[in-house]
């Protein structure tokens, strides 16, 4: 028997074939892959221009051709979750590559998914060789057990690590100690005897408690607090970001800001931190109880007349209102509600906030429009007209048509009664029952047929 050696690769052949031509031997193409993980216990292992510069050094020493580099900065713990690595594992089923280079086996596997595509690409003889810093491991049995013992052990650290992680968490926040990153108003305790401990940002937690403030105190609206941050402080987070408006809601809910914390969130868990609170646990319920009124159309306890009857002509989002106090010189307050678009659809919607004053005199031009049978009055006050319409009728002695005519006319005035001298559930009733939708559009009532 004759041997020939590529690549560690023994080939024999008969001597009988000694004069015969010499079989071509494909060498393995490999590809060189380095990985980096964001991981904290990973911040020592070698970045990716040393596991490159290592590598390509064996490769140079073992006559290995490198056929391509391909860098990853990703976490190894799931499957199938890395797209360079997932790109590499196609190339090497299409037979682009058929070796693999990389500084160590939990480079490429942490993970049983991952760890069982490199053996089955093995068994079926497209991978013919990984090798690493110190070790080589082929298609053959003992060395892809070897390889699938070390990658289980790499799953093994993870599987540790993740429970002596959460078991640290668990401590901490029974110790009322924050487990993550400070909100926006507070910071991260930098010092390492105070680890998980967070301290107030002098510059931004006094506008947060401002926050707090205006909405409780002054029945500021998210979206008024929005651009009071955006446009008048030009408020930032440490990130240099401009808070959304979701973020602003999750701060007005963030119990954190008086000292109380849920971990996990939507576990039930409720800790009292040892941070120090930025605003008194009252101040917190109270703009919780706000937010709640702005959802259902209250304010203060009241609710505004017209909020979820009327829809905007504009983006199809519900109308909402808010009110503003004016106090005069003389000591005397003024109140005025305003109705417009709450941006549901369209939070760039350019629809423009109407008086209420303004909105109910164009619903009373409207009424006069409307038939008896669409104002869709309840029935109970339809009996009590239609009998005050028998005793005229017997007294004054109209026939069917005028007193037709003039039902028409007492039941129109009875509603512009209700819409300005009724009682605010009064108004909303008659409203509900009209048979057609009212849309605001340009400061413009119009009824749009159902």
């Amino acid at each position: 028997m004759e041997q020939f050696r590529a690549n560690q690769t023994v080939i024999e052949r008969p001597l009988s074939a000694m004069n015969a031509k010499p079989i071509e031997v494909i060498p393995t193409r490999y590809c060189l892959y380095a990985r980096k993980s964001l991981e904290a216990d990973e911040k020592q292992a070698l970045s990716i221009d040393s596991q490159i510069k290592e590598m390509i050094r064996i490769a140079e020493r073992d006559s290995l051709p490198i056929a391509e580099i391909r860098r990853e900065s990703h976490s190894a713990k799931a499957s199938g979750q890395r797209p360079v690595y997932n790109h590499l594992i196609e190339d090497i089923r299409k037979g682009v590559f058929t070796g693999i280079l990389t500084w160590a086996p939990d480079r490429l596997s942490r993970n049983a998914g991952d760890l069982g595509v490199l053996v089955d690409l093995m068994d079926q003889g497209l991978l013919h060789e990984i090798r690493t810093y110190g070790q080589k491991f082929t298609n053959s049995p003992n060395e892809k057990f070897l390889l699938m013992i070390l990658g289980s052990q790499a799953k093994l650290e993870n599987d540790n690590r993740g429970m002596n992680i959460k078991r640290g968490m668990r401590n901490r926040v029974e110790m009322g100690l924050w487990p993550g990153i400070a909100p926006v108003g507070y910071l991260n305790e930098k010092r390492i005897d105070r680890k998980c401990q967070v301290i107030l940002d002098p510059i931004r937690a006094p506008i947060i408690k401002k926050i707090f403030e205006k909405v409780a105190y002054e029945g500021w609206s998210g979206r008024q607090i929005y651009g009071w941050l955006k446009n008048d402080l030009k408020f930032k987070t440490r990130t240099d970001k401009f808070l959304s408006l979701s973020n602003i809601y999750l701060v007005l809910r963030n119990s954190f800001f008086y000292g109380a914390f849920e971990y996990p969130r939507k576990s039930g868990n409720w800790y009292t931190g040892v941070h120090e609170p930025l605003i008194s646990k009252e101040l917190f319920e109270q703009v919780q109880k706000r937010m709640l009124d702005y959802q259902t159309g209250k304010t203060q306890g009241k609710e505004f007349a017209f909020t979820k009857l009327i829809t905007c002509g504009l983006c199809g989002s519900g109308i909402t209102a808010d009110e503003k106090f004016k106090r005069q010189k003389n000591g005397n307050v003024h109140r005025y509600v305003y109705y417009g678009c709450c941006k549901g659809k369209d939070k760039n919607c350019k629809a423009e906030y109407i008086r209420e004053d303004n909105l109910i005199e164009q619903i009373l031009g409207l009424v006069d429009t409307l038939s008896l049978d669409e104002l869709g009055m309840k029935e109970k006050v339809e009996k009590e007209i239609e009998r005050y319409h028998k005793f005229r009728m017997g007294v004054l002695g109209l026939n069917d048509t005028e007193q037709e005519q003039q039902k028409q006319i007492d039941m129109k005035n009875y509603a512009k009664y209700i819409l300005k001298e009724g009682q605010l559930f009064e108004k909303r009733e008659l409203l509900a029952n009209l048979k057609s939708l009212l849309k605001l559009k340009d400061k413009i009532i119009y009824l749009n047929n159902r």
